[in-house]
């Protein structure tokens, strides 16, 4: 009675995307599904018995997974991301301490480009500056150290902010050290960079204490 008799749910497809697969450990499709158990004869679906939890499917590995898997940034958006916080770090850090200085600007423009940005160059950073804060000239800019009231702080919750929970302890480290290494090339730290850097710090989800910490081994620790 056993082989004749079985309960199988029977899916239903209403989303198709891509995912990062547990199972195949990287990007892949997916087919996001619901279905109903059912009482099948000899495989034949004959009576529903109920519905089942909605899951996801690797269409490579076929493995499937709770919808929550969804979650999950894949490595392409990942990437993305964490180009962008270290473009908007970099712009924040420059701004704070002032154009004016060859040695900072030289130093936001590795950060970019060691992002990704390969082609951004020196004219680009500061017509970026000018979109995001209206800021031209090579006096430092003043960071609101409670993240408002500047266009270059809203970009950084907006770029930060999302990316905070996905990075671990040493890569949220490390976004805020490049910005401190920013803020040191032309000496030593203004008062608005460290309110900037503090803004970052905040993002990051970074407590007070190890903010300070760090910016302290940044003086110690040469990029």
């Amino acid at each position: 009675m056993t082989g004749l008799w079985g309960v199988r749910p029977r899916w239903r497809t209403d989303v198709l995307g891509e995912f990062f697969c547990p199972g195949c450990g990287g990007d892949r499709n997916y087919r996001r599904q619901y279905g109903r158990r059912w009482l099948r004869l000899l495989g034949t679906p004959v009576l529903p018995l109920g519905p089942v939890l909605g899951s996801v499917q690797c269409t490579s590995c076929h493995g499937r997974y709770g919808t929550e898997t969804l979650d999950q940034l894949t490595c392409v958006r990942l990437a993305a991301m964490l180009r962008d916080a270290q473009y908007t770090v970099a712009l924040a850090a420059l701004a704070a301490g002032g154009t004016a200085g060859r040695a900072g600007r030289d130093a936001a423009c590795a950060v970019i480009r060691e992002a990704g940005f390969e082609d951004c160059g020196e004219a680009q950073v500061l017509a970026a500056l000018a979109a995001l804060s209206g800021y031209a000239g090579g006096e430092p800019l003043d960071v609101d150290v409670d993240g408002v009231g500047s266009g270059l702080a809203v970009e950084l919750h907006a770029a930060l902010e999302p990316l905070a929970p996905h990075l671990e302890q040493q890569g949220r480290e490390r976004l805020l050290l490049q910005g401190a290494w920013i803020a040191l090339a032309d000496g030593r730290y203004l008062p608005q960079e460290r309110a900037a850097l503090a803004v970052v710090g905040r993002c990051l989800k970074l407590s007070d204490r190890q903010v300070c910490e760090l910016l302290a081994a940044a003086t110690r620790t040469p990029h």
